[in-house]
């Protein structure tokens, strides 16, 4: 097999070309895209209510920020880990657990009296909701024979729908009824998933070779404290007046670049490491995952700067600001079902291409003058409608580059494609926001240089695109 070892084997026909015909697809696409959904709502719903929060557990602000910054946190240290675990002892086992850790975990988050029990819950949920991708994908990959790339490139569309719909709830459950609404939700949702899962998704199988399921330990805590220390020097560095030499973002950071080397040594050593080197920098698979940074995750944290930019270049006001994410939306969601639809034909690398070039030019629009006729706000949601099409165009084949390759590790590529878009979008979040506070009140024009430097530092980064594993049709 090209690029990647094998861990182990499954008894289960989950890497065959068509598994259990008495399967019903359609309900188990169904059941593991209300998860994805019940997660990606629950991402962007809490910074409609971190007002209340703050005055309802008498906090400060960057407290009430903290439910959020611990939810990131409490994410990235657990993708890789039940990436690996799913791949390990079972999908359906730790999609069970990861629901059920989700929703009992919101169960608490709803009962919080304090902001400190809400950030520790918070960072729990988040563990839960890590696993929903990596088992989730999968789930796809054993059970949908020739149609899982068609089933995997659609979860490109599920993420959308929740992050538009999730400001929404949030708004409609502070007004009638209150913020621990928007937690409890989850429960009931939760319940429903779980009693799909166990009807509609067969068991996990036994595996042949039980030896190679052991964990790595070594290796998960050195990953972990990498990604734990990494983001509190990450964070660190927003707060005003802080800068890379202050001793709270110098120290983390530099233990944090430690343990990575150190996760690295370690996982070229190990008889069973906890992710194979191979799906990290081997070939076909290092270019997918620095795809996913810099042409996925990086545009999308750009992305998420929008709303600051049209208010601190053009006075625009936060609701309005606030909508301009929707256009980007719509466009990913659309062309993420067109990009599904064609990816048989147009292979891999071309719409991860035409996607980058596409997400170049709306961030050069994005940076702009306005031209007449045209006020601020039509014209940023023009940009971000552009930047949308471009990211949901590549998103299917994105998603599934380098799957066919090792389908028997589909849940810890899962896992390291979501923690690569991570990182990419919390460094340019991160470098943006410590530029932006040292421009004072010239934070718009800061900015617009800020994604014309991004878009430029784009396109030699296009050719990636090359070394992208190439395929057409279903694997």
């Amino acid at each position: 097999m090209t690029g990647a070892e094998k861990v182990g084997e499954w008894d289960s026909p989950a890497i065959a070309e068509d598994s259990n015909p008495t399967v019903n697809r359609g309900m188990m696409f169904f059941t593991v895209a209300l998860a994805l959904m019940m997660m990606s709502l629950d991402s962007t719903i809490v910074a409609t209510i971190l007002k209340e929060l703050q005055h309802s557990l008498d906090t400060s602000v960057s407290w009430a920020a903290w439910t959020m910054t611990a939810y990131s946190l409490g994410f990235m240290i657990m993708l890789p880990i039940t990436g690996r675990l799913g791949d390990s002892f079972g999908r359906r086992r730790v999609f069970v657990a990861s629901v059920l850790l989700f929703s009992v975990a919101s169960l608490l988050c709803g009962f919080a009296h304090s902001i400190t029990s809400l950030i520790l819950l918070r960072m729990l949920q988040a563990m839960g909701g890590a696993g929903f991708t990596p088992s989730a994908t999968g789930i796809i990959v054993d059970h949908f024979g020739k149609s899982r790339d068609k089933a995997v490139g659609l979860f490109g569309s599920i993420f959308p729908i929740g992050a538009m719909i999730g400001p929404i709830v949030g708004g409609v459950m502070v007004h009638w009824l209150n913020w621990r609404w928007a937690f409890f939700m989850n429960v009931p949702i939760g319940i429903v998933i779980l009693l799909l899962t166990l009807r509609v998704i067969p068991a996990d199988a036994k595996r042949k070779d039980p030896e190679s399921a052991r964990l790595d330990y070594g290796g998960m805590i050195l990953l972990g404290l990498s990604i734990f220390l990494s983001m509190l020097a990450a964070s660190e560095l927003t707060e005003p007046g802080q800068h890379l030499s202050s001793p709270l973002v110098a120290i983390p950071g530099l233990v944090g670049i430690a343990c990575l080397i150190s996760f690295a040594f370690h996982i070229r050593r190990s008889a069973q490491p906890f992710i194979k080197p191979q799906l990290i920098l081997g070939r076909g698979f290092g270019a997918v995952n620095l795809v996913n940074m810099l042409l996925g995750g990086a545009v999308l944290g750009m992305v998420s700067l929008v709303p600051l930019y049209a208010t601190n270049r053009y006075g625009i006001n936060v609701l309005g600001a606030g909508t301009l994410l929707i256009p980007q939306g719509i466009a990913a969601i659309i062309f993420s079902l067109l990009g599904t639809a064609i990816l048989r034909r147009s292979g891999q690398r071309m719409p991860i291409l035409i996607g980058g070039i596409t997400c170049i030019i709306g961030l050069l629009l994005l940076a702009m003058t306005p031209p007449l006729g045209l006020s601020p706000w039509q014209w940023l949601a023009f940009a971000t409608f552009i930047i949308g099409s471009g990211i949901g165009g590549a998103n299917p084949a994105s998603r599934n580059a380098g799957l066919e390759l090792a389908p028997e590790h589909s849940g810890t590529q899962a896992a390291l494609r979501s923690l690569f878009m991570q990182t990419g979008a919390i460094i340019i979040v991160t470098v943006t926001t410590a530029l932006l506070a040292t421009a004072g009140n010239g934070g718009g024009a800061m900015q617009e240089r800020v994604i014309l430097l991004f878009a430029f530092f784009l396109v030699p980064c296009l050719g990636l695109v090359k070394f992208v594993p190439e395929h057409h049709g279903a694997w």
